[in-house]
């Protein structure tokens, strides 16, 4: 129950950053800036008992790369899709009731490649940074994974709203950032990304050095 908990409460506060931030804050570069340090933060705090995934995504590259029990795949997401949503329900309905909320209207083909892209990208470096034997034990993941989220944020922001992150699509469309009729694009792009993300981790990856060294600082996985 601790690691559910604990992936509520860092996927809780990173919709509640983007929707405070993107709503009614003149979001500017401000948001990029806040979500990836968020996410950062709560990656640092969360790591050393969830894995600190906060994205169905990423638990989606977690299990291929073997490092979550299957069983805890459905609990991570019903956790993270239920705090998505909460911290959205707050921001609309209290931190930023009544702001007025424009839905970006995002074309299909480059929406869907831009989440692809920028959600592969996060996978990758989580699965890099918090898994290899080569990084175990670092201090930089919780750095290398916020900043991956807002580079894509600045990136594709625009183009996707910069979700890259399905329980975020779940968020936006309720903080109604984004139409209903768009979160397909979401979903589909990102645990597509994950899927082939992993699987590329695991082709570039040396067998040995796909198992994290045990260091005096705990490296950033899931608990088995």
């Amino acid at each position: 129950m601790n690691k559910y908990i604990a992936e509520f409460i860092g996927t809780f506060f990173l919709v509640l950053t983007i929707g405070c931030t993107g709503i009614g804050a003149g979001a500017g570069v401000i948001a990029p800036l806040a979500i990836g340090a968020a996410l950062m933060v709560m990656v640092f705090a969360g790591g050393h008992i969830s894995g600190a995934h906060y994205n169905p995504a990423v638990t989606v590259g977690m299990l291929i790369r073997g490092k979550l029990n299957p069983a805890d795949v459905v609990p991570y997401w019903i956790a993270q899709f239920v705090a998505a949503a909460l911290a959205a329900v707050i921001v609309i309905k209290c931190l930023r009731a009544g702001a007025p909320v424009t839905p970006i209207d995002p074309h299909v083909g480059p929406a869907l490649l831009a989440e692809f892209l920028f959600t592969f990208a996060l996978v990758y470096v989580v699965l890099n940074t918090a898994t290899a034997e080569g990084t175990s034990g670092n201090s930089f993941y919780g750095l290398a994974i916020g900043m991956t989220v807002m580079a894509g944020a600045f990136a594709v922001g625009d183009i996707s709203g910069g979700a890259l992150n399905p329980a975020v699509a779940l968020g936006i469309c309720v903080l109604g950032i984004s139409k209903w009729g768009n979160i397909w694009i979401y979903l589909l792009a990102d645990f597509a990304a994950a899927i082939v993300a992993a699987i590329i981790f695991q082709l570039i990856n040396q067998p040995m050095q796909t198992t994290p060294i045990a260091t005096d600082e705990p490296p950033y996985e899931t608990p088995s």
